[in-house]
């Protein structure tokens, strides 16, 4: 199923986006950054470029797709948001857009201090996947194995 990962050019989202296009049968990737475009799409990724806090953009971008990453590094970084001023306000927009896409599951990657009631609110799964003193390798690994698992709820006993 169609994965989108939100933050693609942030260093740990490009190695995110290498691990799942092995992995995943569609891999479409979030980008502010116009410059990695090129390389993503060699790799075989699917580019959407615009303004991370527009949730009309991560919609589109995520149209029928099952499961987004989304990098926090993106929502709390130096790029350029216009309809954002604040972190909390670039994830409120991810739900929005998400929700309105059809999107299910969430996997946050390093969300610590960040408000995720609204995505929380709004996909059927949802995941903080923690970044503390942990390897790079160790994440990119728990968020493949996310991505695939078929469901992230336990089924009642």
């Amino acid at each position: 199923m169609p994965v989108i990962i939100v933050g693609a050019d942030t260093t740990l989202g490009d190695q995110i986006v290498e691990a799942l296009l092995s992995e995943a049968a569609e891999v479409r990737v979030f980008i502010t950054n116009p410059a990695t475009a090129p390389d993503l799409k060699r790799r075989g990724a699917k580019v959407a470029i615009g303004d991370v806090s527009d949730s009309s953009h991560i919609g589109s971008a995520a149209l029928h797709t099952f499961c987004a990453v989304l990098i926090a590094e993106a929502a709390t970084d130096s790029r350029e948001r216009s309809f954002a001023n604040h972190a909390d306000e670039v994830i409120s927009g991810w739900a929005a857009g998400l929700a309105d896409a059809g999107t299910t599951r969430a996997l946050l990657v390093d969300g610590e201090g960040l408000d995720t009631t609204p995505l929380r609110a709004v996909m059927s799964e949802f995941v903080v996947i923690s970044t503390y003193d942990r390897s790079w390798a160790t994440i990119v690994a728990d968020v493949v194995q996310l991505e695939g698992t078929a469901s992230l709820t336990q089924p009642d006993n």
